[in-house]
């Protein structure tokens, strides 16, 4: 396999982040690049509310990545999805066997498609994972193989709004023209990256602390066992400052260089009161951090069964003392989440902290059967190198030596010497001569031979009356022939659209023909039996195969990279 270059986006409330990775023969991920375009109140809790602003966002991250691949051209990209509404939802499908049988992958499928068609009011599937499988009441990580007539699944399905990935499709597929090689949802993404598989068995939460939300993940036996999205973040941090009369920019600014998540007690003279500021800063701090801590209990654990503790990742967690006092309230050992060493990468400005998401993206991209995102355009070769190549073509090679080198010595030299010298010897000899010989007899002989206009008038009398004969009927057979076969082209025409096609709008693109006639039903292998899939999970055979896959294979994780 030849080296891919891919690109992930990751569209934030508070900014959007490119990375462009390549992925090498073995698998291995180098990041190349990372760029990001700050954004304000154009995505509002990680869902697009204005197009127009945001493909202009998107387009200034995706031109400064083609700079750095000149003269490559991004055609794709692979996107995340995130948000408020993202949540998750634990469903059990039960299958009982007329006999007891061997379970085979086919038996895997028909419940992998039974929870993917589970019904949900107004909400769209965005992935499903497992979190356990019984066989006649006994846990079995492999499933395949085994004997028993009683199957018990129990999946997460992880689903959003339809508004968030419509916004995601007219942003990148109608207004910027790129295609959508897949996405994957954001947290998840992020735990495989940064949490080791030790942890996810131990139990552990991961905390995404962004802008506008704060993502929960909570892991035990290896699996997803919660996940949820608080509608708070670091901005409303920032915006409880604004009350002591600063601008919002103003504000970030002071909550960056000495906001702290504990109240302070001291204020320098001189400087803005840090007291007021961290009282603020404090109080909105500890209403996030007790949410925090209240997802435990709604995943039905508590604090002791989630051994490594809490993983915290995003640009709030900068907060000064945000993480000393998250571990005083909830008692949990916390640690900055980072890429592992398996991920290269090759930009030293790069800071692999502050680019989690969107670098955790790219791993997913380079773990999933990775697609070009890019396509090589050929560079314009300079003048020099141009006309060097075209002897080979055998084309131009005589014209440009034989115009160019003849062409001065044989207009410049001949010019002169041909045109001074000669020229009045030549028209005062021959003049006398030639004006006054050829012009008599010249003049004197075509008066004889008008005799044979005679003969010109039977000739030109003639050559119109034969062909006139063959002209009419001639004239008149051409159009009749074609005007035959004009009766059976018109039908054919209009039955054409009548029958099988008929345009549809499809504003922006040409009209493309859909069949009209209905069309033949799909077997099971190819569309479910309830709603339609959803273009966003790879495909509904996609997505039924991914999960089938992973419960075949078993539930045991790998062992961790050093």
């Amino acid at each position: 396999m030849e080296e891919k270059l891919i690109i992930a986006l990751e569209i934030g409330s508070s900014k959007i982040k490119g990375a462009t990775g390549s992925v090498g023969p073995d698998g291995a991920l180098n990041v190349k690049a990372v760029e990001e375009e700050p954004i304000s109140d154009i995505v509002r809790y990680g869902c697009i509310r204005n197009i127009v602003e945001t493909a202009q966002a998107v387009r200034n991250v995706i031109s400064r990545l083609e700079q750095r691949e000149a003269p490559n051209k991004l055609e794709g990209v692979y996107l995340s999805i995130g948000g408020r509404s993202l949540t998750a939802q634990s469903v059990d499908i039960e299958k009982h066997l007329p006999t007891e049988s061997i379970i085979t992958e086919e038996i895997i499928r028909d419940i992998t498609r039974e929870a993917i068609e589970y019904p949900l009011i107004d909400r769209t599937v965005v992935d499903v994972t497992p979190r356990e499988l019984l066989i006649d009441n006994i846990s079995m990580p492999k499933p395949v193989g085994a004997l028993g007539s009683h199957i018990l699944a129990r999946l997460n399905i992880v689903h959003c709004r339809p508004q968030l990935l419509r916004n995601l499709t007219v942003v990148i597929e109608e207004r910027l023209g790129l295609k959508i090689m897949d996405t994957f949802v954001r947290p998840l993404a992020i735990a495989d990256l940064v949490l080791l598989n030790e942890e996810k068995r131990l139990g552990c939460m991961l905390v995404d602390f962004g802008a506008e939300t704060t993502t929960v993940a909570i892991y035990r036996n290896g699996v997803l066992q919660h996940l949820a999205v608080l509608p708070m973040g670091s901005r409303n941090i920032t915006r409880d400052i604004t009350a002591l009369n600063y601008l919002e920019e103003e504000a970030e600014e002071l909550k960056c260089q000495r906001g702290s998540a504990l109240p302070t007690h001291e204020s320098k003279p001189g400087q803005p009161d840090f007291v007021a500021i961290n009282n603020y800063a404090s109080a909105r701090a500890g209403e996030i951090i007790v949410n925090i801590a209240e997802q435990v209990k709604y995943a039905g654990l508590t604090p002791e069964k989630l051994a490594k503790g809490i993983v915290i990742v995003g640009r709030g967690a900068r907060l000064n003392d945000f993480n000393r006092r998250l571990e005083q309230l909830t008692g949990m050992t916390v640690r900055t989440g980072a890429p592992g060493n398996r991920i290269r990468i090759l930009d030293g400005r790069i800071q692999a902290s502050d680019s989690v998401d969107v670098i955790a993206i790219l791993n997913k991209a380079a773990q999933s059967d990775p697609q070009q995102c890019m396509s090589a355009i050929r560079a314009a070769r300079p003048a020099a190198e141009y006309h060097a190549a075209q002897p080979q073509t055998g084309y131009t090679q005589p014209q440009q030596p034989t115009y160019a080198q003849p062409q001065q010595p044989t207009y410049a030299q001949p010019q002169q010497p041909a045109y001074a010298q000669p020229r009045q010897p030549i028209y005062n000899q021959p003049q006398q001569p030639t004006y006054a010989q050829p012009q008599q007899p010249v003049y004197n002989q075509p008066q004889q031979p008008v005799a044979p206009a005679t003969p010109q008038q039977p000739v030109y009398g003639q050559q119109p009356q034969q062909p006139a004969a063959p002209q009419q009927p001639v004239y008149n057979q051409q159009p009749q022939q074609p005007t035959a076969p004009v009766t059976p082209q018109q039908p054919v025409y209009n039955q054409q659209p009548q029958e099988a096609l008929r345009p549809t709008v499809n504003p922006g693109n040409p009209p493309t023909p859909v069949p009209v006639n209905p069309p033949v039903t799909p077997t099971p292998e190819q569309e479910p039996k309830g709603k339609k899939p959803n273009k966003f999970i790879r495909g509904y055979n996609a997505l039924v195969n991914k999960v089938a896959n992973i419960i075949s294979d078993g539930f045991e994780e790998e062992e961790d990279d050093e």
